[in-house]
C-alpha cells in the first residue's frame, strides 16, 4: 500500500514539473508576442472614451500626423455637466481672454474634451495640439503650450 502511494506521488510530481516547463515556455512565447504587440501599437497606446466612431478615428488621426513626443493617457469627450465637474474637481483655472473647451490634467495625462462644444475636425486638430503641448511641457502655462502647439498644428496643416 505504501508503495502504491510513493508511486502515485511521484507519477503527480513528475506531471507537475512537465506541465510546469511546458506552461513556462508558452509563458515566454506570450510574453515575447505581447512586447512585440506593444511595440506595434505604441502610437496607439491611449483609451479614448465616450466619443462617436467619427471622433475617435479623427483624433487618432490628427494625433498620428502631429507626432507628439508625449501621448496622453487617455481622452475623454464628456457632455457639458460631466466637464464642468471634472473642472471643478481637478480645479481648473482659466486664464482671462481664454476659452474652456478642453484641459488637461497633467499627473494623470489625461485630456478631458467638452463633447457638447465640438465644432468638426478642424476645431478638435486645433485644440488638441494645445493639449499636446501641455503635456510635452509639462507645464500648466497656456504660452507654453501654445508655443509647442503651432508646430503640431503645422505638422498637422502639411499632412492635410
Amino acid at each position: 500500500m505504501k508503495l502504491a502511494f510513493v508511486a502515485l506521488l511521484g507519477s503527480l510530481v513528475l506531471a507537475a514539473e512537465s506541465g510546469r516547463a511546458q506552461t513556462d515556455s508558452i509563458a515566454q512565447t506570450g510574453a515575447l508576442a505581447m512586447s512585440l504587440a506593444a511595440k506595434d501599437s505604441l502610437k496607439d497606446s491611449y483609451a479614448v472614451i465616450g466619443a462617436t466612431p467619427e471622433q475617435e478615428a479623427t483624433l487618432r488621426e490628427q494625433i498620428g500626423w502631429m507626432r507628439p513626443e508625449v501621448l496622453p493617457t487617455r481622452v475623454i469627450f464628456a457632455p457639458h455637466w460631466k466637464y464642468l465637474d471634472n473642472a471643478r474637481i481637478f480645479q481648473l483655472h482659466v486664464p482671462a481672454g481664454w476659452a474652456s473647451v478642453m484641459f488637461t490634467h497633467l499627473p494623470s495625462r489625461t485630456v478631458f474634451v467638452d463633447n457638447d462644444r465640438y465644432l468638426g475636425k478642424q476645431w478638435l486638430g486645433h485644440w488638441m495640439a494645445h493639449e499636446l503641448g501641455h503635456l510635452a511641457l509639462n507645464s500648466p502655462k497656456e504660452d507654453d503650450a501654445e508655443r509647442v502647439a503651432r508646430k503640431l498644428r503645422q505638422a498637422l496643416k502639411s499632412a492635410n
